[in-house]
């Protein structure tokens, strides 16, 4: 009996750039580059901290980040009793995993300001990647107590029951959130995510109206995809594999899932090998795809393509049990077989 390899649950690939950058429209006329004018009013006026916070996210936007971080400071340093400005350099810092850092900025800016809760949510975001969870819930519910309708301070709430196991009470709170701001995407997806671990249809729900509000999210198709195909409905996966094909179209996982569709669901083995082929050629490294494309080779009685697809995803993950096994049948068969 044939082994099909699962389907791939998690998103782990986006789609690729194209290795250009954007245009600014100011190429033609060095006069007109944005640094250059945002230097010009600086000299003009060196004590608006407005100005070096410009340029701090201009650097931030070609990546010169120790160039931003000079600037945040020099804002600072202009407004040391304006909490937005050591905000925004926690914001870098965290990007910047310098995490102690971005928390030592956060206290100063929420006791610069005590009636705002950004400063408040950031730090409980901060020591929930931490995993410092009773920290990052005392914050979140501090910045409630300022503002009871904060849908992000239900978000995280939320996201720190998930992560401690309360399915209950994660999605009481994400419940919450978008009751105070239906707009917000990211809690509709944990929602689905959340329903989809129970098996409860309305993660289908949850994750329509994540795409409603990002129709090109891939990360929203990508779930509904996946919820659909494990319970029964290969039609709607199938459409939204496709719409990622058409949003990302390098992104290997919307064929390989196809693929699996195809074969494991509707037997359709030389259709379902082209998806894996697809695949194979966005990400060649995806083992998976290699073993899937094999068993389509053993079962229309091609044994050699078998054969080298199974050692090929033996080479990529040595540990790969299904495709030894794929090996060992063939061989069983007859068929010459040499171990990767």
């Amino acid at each position: 009996m044939f082994r099909i390899l699962l389907a791939v649950p998690l998103l782990f690939l986006v789609a690729c750039g194209t290795g250009t950058k954007p245009s600014d429209g100011t190429e033609g006329d060095p006069s007109m580059h944005p640094l250059k004018s945002i230097e010009q009013r600086i000299l003009k006026d060196p004590s608006d901290p407005a100005l070096f916070a410009e340029r701090a996210r201009y650097y931030q936007r070609i990546d010169s980040l120790e160039l931003a971080v000079n600037d945040w400071k020099r804002a600072i340093a202009i407004a040391p009793k304006d909490p937005q400005w050591p905000i925004a350099l926690a914001d870098l810092y965290y990007q910047k995993l310098r995490l102690d850092e971005a928390d030592e900025l956060l206290v100063t800016a929420a006791a610069l300001d005590t009636t705002r809760t950004e400063a408040l949510l950031k730090r409980s975001e901060l020591k929930l990647l931490l995993r410092e969870y009773k920290p990052a819930m005392a914050l979140a519910n501090e910045a409630l107590r300022k503002d009871q309708l904060n849908a992000q301070g239900y978000y995280l709430k939320g996201w720190i029951h998930m992560e401690v196991g309360d399915t209950s009470l994660a999605i009481s709170s994400y419940r919450t959130a978008v009751e105070q701001d239906p707009g917000f995407y990211e809690a509709y997806i944990a929602l689905g995510l959340l329903h989809a671990a129970k098996h409860d249809p309305l993660a289908l729900q949850y994750y329509n109206t994540a795409i409603e509000l990002e129709p090109t999210s891939v990360e929203a198709w990508y779930d509904r995809g996946i919820y659909c195909q494990e319970h029964g409905q290969d039609s709607l996966a199938l459409v939204s594999y496709a719409r990622i094909k058409e949003i990302a179209p390098t992104n290997a996982l919307a064929y390989y899932n196809t693929g699996y569709i195809l074969l494991e669901h509707q037997r359709r083995t030389k259709d379902a090998r082209a998806e894996f082929s697809k695949a194979i050629a966005l990400l060649p490294s995806h083992a998976p795809s290699f073993y899937n494309r094999g068993l389509t080779h053993e079962i229309e009685q091609r044994p050699d393509s078998a054969v080298l697809d199974y050692q090929q995803a033996l080479r990529l993950m040595p540990g790969f049990d299904l495709a030894a096994q794929g090996l060992s049948r063939l061989q069983a068969k007859g068929v010459r077989v040499t171990l990767p």
